[in-house]
């Protein structure tokens, strides 16, 4: 139960790290604040950070990880991309981005209570993923 409890938590961190950085993408050529800017690549470097961690992780248990959902990857390009094309400011990245990390961040604490057998080290993954979202969500509210 442990193995696959922690298989299962690092392959949702897996596909929530690779929406996360897809997201943060998506935006940043429509940035115009260089703070907001910098928030954006910060929190972008922490999730690459944590992904080669994981992919480490995942290679123990020889397991490929996991893609995002493809319907929710593709709501989220939508929506961006419907907004954007209405609105380019920085408020509208920032409320994309902060809907991004609230979701982000609900879903991994999700993801913990329902694979509770897993190893610290997987735990420990997804506690700094959630801490690196809410950060970013903190950051960037005075874009809003």
């Amino acid at each position: 139960m442990i193995e696959q409890d922690t298989i299962e938590l690092l392959r949702e961190c897996d596909a929530g790290i690779k929406m996360g950085v897809s997201s943060i993408d998506d935006v940043l050529k429509y940035v115009k604040d260089d703070e907001l800017k910098s928030y954006l690549e910060k929190s972008k470097n922490d999730h690459e950070i944590i992904q080669d961690e994981l992919q480490k992780l995942l290679d123990e248990y020889h397991d490929d990880g996991k893609e995002p959902n493809v319907m929710a990857k593709s709501m989220s390009w939508i929506k961006t991309n419907v907004k954007l094309a209405v609105d380019e400011s920085d408020d509208t990245i920032a409320d994309l981005i902060t809907d991004g990390c609230n979701m982000g961040v609900k879903s991994l604490a999700k993801y913990q209570s329902q694979y509770k057998a897993a190893d610290e080290k997987s735990k420990n993954l997804a506690d700094r993923l959630i801490g690196i979202e809410e950060r970013l969500g903190k950051e960037i509210r005075k874009f809003l």
